[in-house]
């Protein structure tokens, strides 16, 4: 007896499809069990996937996967999904080198139909899958799950209202666990509970029309008369529902845990020729009591205990160090605003947010707002900071355009998971914010390798710069520092022997992989300078001057060559009619996928083996 019977004999979900209610609760029991047990091993997200177990067994039960379409907004919450479509016997190498993703994925399997990772995607994309189909004459379904936080994202409603007017059956289930990643803010969260109390209603809605149809004669024309005057009963008991205005059928709100309610109403919905929304009411972390009392630190989360929940001690990070240098800063200064897009926790800013209600604002998962509304406060005379992950930032790129740098505004980016940041993959890595930002005037890009240097150049940001200002930093902590090495907050630093023909260029984390590369290579009899860039946009000339007096210059940017400052550097250098050897070593074209930082920057040689194995390459031609 493994604890699995019922899952380890889901082969396909034509083997789910042949359960009984009681064997699929069983199998609900199991794959709760299942998932505790992976995340605990290899991290990832645990209380977003264990709140969808039912909701996930009900969709594959009755829809006809994978010629019905699922798509799944973020896609974080698939474990289930994987497991039931062919996958369970990779669920243990899930987000490692190698193994399966953490996100649904197109190149994995068919049961995949649409990429995700980022939020309020899934109507848009499942609303072109579902017109795709109707122009081939595909009468197969099509299925968004979207969460009430991603309801706070624009794109949402932008695919609502398209989808809304379409004359075949479209089916979007609302996930409403009433939290995103941080607690859910605004109207939207506000809306969503005032239907769930107004639940009476739709109870009494569903009994009345029931035994309306099943009123001999009269019934039924009743039944269509009140539905024709666009339902009588709903007018005296509640008003009608945003979705039902943008020309959804709503339905709900339903428990997400109930696996018999949930196989009902999908079955009912999938029959009905025009949009519906169903709305379910779930619990993140269900089934784990320690995710279930904290389901925000058990979001996303590396190895844990299952025992006891906890997990291995985190040293301090650069979000941490963000976090209280801001919190400083605001106590003197009552013009500083912190704005984050439902990224409270992750971004560093829980203290800001308790001591400085006022000043602090989640806008929801909305980038493209946040830059917009920082714009703003920035343009009434308040010092906003939006601290924003990499990768998400790219989501506000026409807004830190047209919105801030246009302007000129004096406004501070916060660029958290810069660089490498690991096993969520290609979605997740931080390393198109300098492409995106390097173009653009009126900005200016700081990057820190140090706690010390992130305090500096926040204070730089927030008074001596006079237009947008970004500091970028890694996930994780500080690394390497030498004991000769002092933190100088100059816009770029230089270490080691001027003299020597051998110049390494870098910035960020990897001037620590530097030093110690410099370290080895001096074993091997090469004397190695190393030049840290700290201001990388824009380059001071001096260094570029610098530079140019060297025979081989190396530089190791963690970031996208193309568009890279790597690539800028070089052409500055032909200014100063450079003649040496230059060799760039960054990310080729290419996305990263999934697996730890350490083994990814090896294999880019941006760590110091990598650095050291280029440098000793060169030097021997």
């Amino acid at each position: 007896m493994s604890g699995y019977d019922i899952l380890e004999n889901v082969k396909s979900v034509s083997d789910l499809r042949k359960l009984s209610l009681d064997d699929l609760e069983k199998l609900c029991l199991e794959i709760r069990k299942k998932i505790v047990s992976v995340v605990s091993k290899n991290g990832g997200h645990l209380a977003s996937n264990l709140g969808v177990i039912e909701l996930t067994v009900a969709l594959h039960k009755v829809f006809n996967t994978p010629l019905d379409s699922i798509v799944w907004d973020v896609g974080h919450q698939c474990y289930t999904h994987k497991m039931l479509t062919g996958r369970y016997k990779d669920i243990d190498t899930i987000r490692t080198s190698g193994g399966i993703s953490g996100f649904t994925k197109r190149t994995e399997s068919e049961f995949d139909p649409f990429n995700s990772g980022h939020s309020s995607t899934s109507i848009s994309a499942a609303y072109g899958l579902a017109r795709a189909k109707s122009l081939t004459g595909d009468n197969s379904k099509v299925v968004a799950v979207i969460g009430d936080g991603a309801l706070t994202g624009g794109l949402a409603y932008e695919g609502l209202n398209n989808a809304g007017r379409f004359k075949k059956n479209f089916i979007v289930i609302l996930n409403d666990n009433k939290m995103s990643i941080s607690r859910n803010v605004g109207s939207m969260s506000r809306y969503l509970l005032a239907i769930r109390t107004k639940a009476v209603y739709l109870k009494v809605k569903n009994g009345f029309e029931k035994a309306l149809t099943h009123t001999p004669i009269v019934g039924k024309g009743i039944r269509k008369a009140l539905m024709t005057s666009k339902s009588i009963l709903k007018d005296l008991l509640y008003k009608r529902t945003l979705f039902e205005d943008m020309g959804f059928i709503y339905y709900g709100p339903y428990d997400g845990h109930n696996i018999k309610e949930l196989i009902d109403v999908f079955t009912s919905a999938k029959n009905i020729n025009r949009p519906v929304l169903i709305h379910i009411v779930t619990k993140k972390g269900k089934g784990y009591e320690f995710a279930e009392k904290n389901p925000k630190v058990f979001h996303g989360i590396s190895s844990f205990n299952i025992e006891t929940g906890m997990g291995i001690a985190n040293k301090q990070s650069f979000s941490d160090c963000f976090g209280k240098a801001i919190c400083e800063l605001a106590e003197k200064d009552n013009k500083i605003c912190a704005i984050t897009a439902a990224m409270k926790i992750g971004t560093g800013l829980l203290q800001f947010a308790q001591e400085h209600k006022e000043r602090f604002f989640d806008v929801g998962i909305a980038e493209g707002h946040a830059v917009t509304f920082s714009g703003g406060l920035s343009a009434g005379g308040m010092l906003p900071v939006f601290a924003v992950y990499s990768s998400f930032l790219q989501r506000g790129y026409d807004q830190v355009i047209h919105d801030a740098a246009i302007q000129n505004l004096k406004l501070v980016l916060s660029i958290d998971r810069a660089g490498i940041v690991g096993e969520d993959g290609e979605t997740h890595q931080g390393i198109f914010d300098i492409p995106l930002l390097n173009p653009i005037p009126n900005v200016t890009v700081y990057s820190p390798s140090f706690y010390e240097e992130l305090k500096i150049f926040l204070k730089k940001s927030l008074y001596e710069t006079n237009s947008v200002a970004a500091i970028r930093y890694p996930r994780g902590g500080e690394l390497y520092q030498p004991s000769d090495f002092k933190v100088s907050g100059k816009s770029f630093d230089i270490y080691g022997n001027e003299e020597a023909e051998v110049l390494i260029v870098t910035f960020g984390r990897l001037f620590s992989f530097a030093c110690k590369a410099k370290e080895q290579l001096k074993e091997k009899n090469i004397d190695i300078c190393i030049l840290k860039i700290n201001r990388i946009k824009p380059l001071d000339q001096n260094c570029v001057k610098f530079a140019s007096s060297f025979k081989k210059v190396f530089f190791f940017e963690e970031s996208m060559k193309c568009g890279g400052i790597g690539e800028h550097f070089n052409y500055c250098l032909t200014n100063y009619k450079y003649s040496g050897s230059y060799i760039l070593t960054a990310i080729n074209d290419m996305f990263i996928q999934h697996a730890p930082v350490k083994e990814i920057l090896n294999n880019l040689k941006l760590d110091n083996m990598g650095m050291v194995e280029v440098i000793l390459k060169e030097c021997k031609n």
